[in-house]
């Protein structure tokens, strides 16, 4: 099962939703870093504005990898101890896959002797252990003053303003990062709420996309081809649950311009500074930091875990059935994949920062 990723810094998470723990070790991160565990738990709350999820931002049980308040240069070692026993051991998911989880595929992946107990390694719980090795790839990053925000973008059409794409500030990406609904415009915000509201009350659940962002990245980080920015924010975004679809700076709007409109030409600001007027580039050019704002937004489909009857397939009998409904349901899921967003953004700048001259 691929549960590592190694890209200069090494993250490798283990446990399952329903097991007695789980957790990441981190190798790599550099000797003599300072982490405050205040600002770690503060980070991790923010995965929590959902209920089921609290006793995910617990991660004070660090084994290994910090001493007197910093990293050693030893693997970073952390889990979350699981206070929530499961009902029983065997689930109906190993006959009845859940329409929209990966419970099918999973179950053909690993000849049905994966753990199914609400997803197991497969479950959304193992984004919290991703959130916290962004926590600390957040405060590393912070210090050398480069500084990663996310909002709500859109929610089932409604949409939140963006970040300005050539100017956002450091000022700006704080302003949001601690609302209990982290949107830029607050009547956007409402107007999303109420359409969760509505969406919950009808046993529905609803996607939407979040905007990320992270300034002063110094221009030439990353490398062509296989293994540029882009690729490497990918990859980690991509680990994240019901994920459809990425895009950086203009995005796919880039097939309506025409190659004056989106080359996007260079000029020297008033700090001798080179910069590009629109930023449709994202900040990334050739898998390389160009030193402009990085911008990207994710999208995400609605939570497979909806409060109504679903068709399915009975693997034992092979015949269709009905699957009850879960009222367990997360009606929207993307208040919580904001940190996540940023989590895998720090983890991917941080790896290729490693590169950067005179870093450590």
């Amino acid at each position: 099962m691929a549960s590592i990723w190694n890209n200069r810094l090494a993250v490798s998470i283990f446990g399952e939703a329903k097991g007695p723990a789980i957790g990441i070790t981190i190798d790599n991160l550099p000797a003599g870093e300072y982490l405050d565990t205040d600002q770690l738990h503060q980070f991790l709350t923010r995965y929590c504005n959902t209920a089921d999820t609290d006793h995910h931002s617990d991660f004070h049980q660090i084994m290994s990898g910090i001493l007197n308040g910093r990293t050693t240069g030893s693997p970073l070692c952390a889990f979350i101890q699981n206070t929530e026993q499961p009902t029983d051991t065997v689930s109906q998911i190993n006959r009845l896959p859940r329409p929209g989880h990966a419970d099918y595929t999973g179950t053909l992946r690993y000849r049905g002797f994966n753990d199914i107990r609400d997803g197991g390694h497969l479950s959304t719980a193992m984004t919290a252990p991703l959130c916290f090795a962004g926590a600390v790839c957040a405060q590393i990053l912070e210090r050398r003053g480069i500084y990663t925000g996310a909002h709500i973008q859109e929610i089932h059409g409604i949409q939140d303003q963006n970040f300005s794409h050539t100017s956002v500030t450091k000022e700006e990406i704080l302003a949001v990062r601690y609302k209990k609904f982290p949107v830029i415009e607050n009547a956007a915000g409402k107007k999303m709420q109420k359409d969760i509201q509505a969406a919950s009350e009808g046993g529905e659940t609803l996607g939407g996309a979040i905007e990320c962002v992270a300034v002063n990245v110094p221009a030439g980080i990353g490398s062509p081809i296989f293994n540029g920015l882009e690729n490497t924010i990918a990859q980690l975004l991509f680990a994240l649950p019901d994920i459809r679809g990425l895009e950086f700076g203009a995005g796919f709007q880039v097939t309506e311009m025409t190659g004056s409109q989106s080359n996007d030409n260079f000029y020297i600001d008033d700090h001798g500074h080179v910069k590009t007027y629109s930023n449709t580039h994202g900040g990334i050019l050739g898998g390389i930091s160009s030193g402009m704002p990085i911008v990207l937004r994710a999208a995400f489909k609605p939570s497979a875990k909806i409060a109504k009857s679903q068709e399915t397939v009975n693997l034992s009998s092979m015949q269709t059935e009905l699957l009850q409904a879960d009222h367990h349901a997360e009606t929207c899921l993307l208040p919580k994949l904001v940190p996540c967003v940023e989590s895998a953004v720090n983890i991917a700048l941080l790896s290729h920062m490693l590169d950067y001259p005179h870093f450590c």
